[in-house]
């Protein structure tokens, strides 16, 4: 009896993948470990010259894009159809979390509006762009970046974050359902606190902020941007065939925890 042989690396051989944010954090991990796994990479991102970087160190493409713009949204997942053939991943993966969004007390209505265009508005046109080259070919995998604090709630909120990385989810669970017999896929990545620029930045300036959330984590720490671009990877592969519409947390246990451990 002879046991199969199966090349992880090359398990997204022949697909083309669209990364937005893919210039830094999670999407420039995710875009190395696509890479790595055999698909070909475009990455959307806002940064011109961290984007061409991210591009070139990848060996793959960059379109510069302002997710909340339909125009260049559109432009983005069509060049990529145009240039490689297909549309075969999308991870939308572009947030903000900017300091003026902070409790439902101080955000301000500016501060409100621009999270939720980028992070919220932008996964609405990125899908929409994805589905209508997915569609067309019967086949493709959605992985949209909602949070953990999707699913619970933040004593130290971030009340625009909080609230679109919910409308993130929930739009995903419902784009799972409708496009399932169509062959597409459409999964809510809801990572816990990533040990990311963004992330870093924010702890920071607010070491207290950073050590109250670091106790509520069994692991005992933030997950790596490589860790969740395991995850995406895994969601976008053919071995994650069965799973759509799901909350797929990697949190470090943190959304199942009561106590943690000494």
């Amino acid at each position: 009896m002879t046991i199969e042989k199966i090349d992880l690396t090359q398990r997204l051989k022949g697909k083309v993948a669209v990364i937005t944010g893919g210039a830094s954090g999670i999407g420039l991990a995710t875009a190395k470990r696509f890479a790595a796994e055999g698909a070909t990479v475009v990455i959307g991102d806002f940064n011109a010259e961290t984007g061409e970087a991210a591009a070139e160190l990848v060996g793959g493409l960059f379109v510069q894009v302002d997710v909340t713009d339909e125009e260049q949204v559109n432009n983005l997942f069509d060049t990529a159809k145009s240039t490689y053939g297909s549309v075969d991943i999308a991870f939308n993966n572009a947030g903000i979390s900017p300091p003026d969004d902070d409790s439902i007390e101080t955000t301000e209505l500016p501060a409100w509006n621009k999270v939720q265009d980028v992070n919220l508005k932008s996964v609405y046109l990125c899908s929409r762009a994805a589905l209508r080259h997915m569609v067309a070919q019967q086949s493709g995998s959605i992985i949209n970046t909602a949070s953990f604090v999707a699913v619970m709630g933040s004593a130290t909120s971030q009340i625009s974050y909080t609230a679109s990385k919910g409308g993130v989810l929930a739009m995903t669970k419902e784009l799972g359902v409708q496009f399932a017999r169509q062959g597409i896929r459409v999964n809510a990545l809801c990572p816990g606190p990533v040990n990311t620029p963004l992330l870093q930045e924010l702890f920071a300036k607010d070491p207290e902020r950073a050590q109250r959330r670091l106790v509520h984590i069994p692991k005992g720490r933030f997950a790596e941007p490589e860790e969740l671009a395991a995850a995406v990877a895994f969601l976008a592969s053919d071995d994650a065939s069965f799973i759509t519409a799901s909350t797929f947390l990697v949190d470090g246990g943190i959304s199942s925890a009561y106590v943690t451990p000494l």
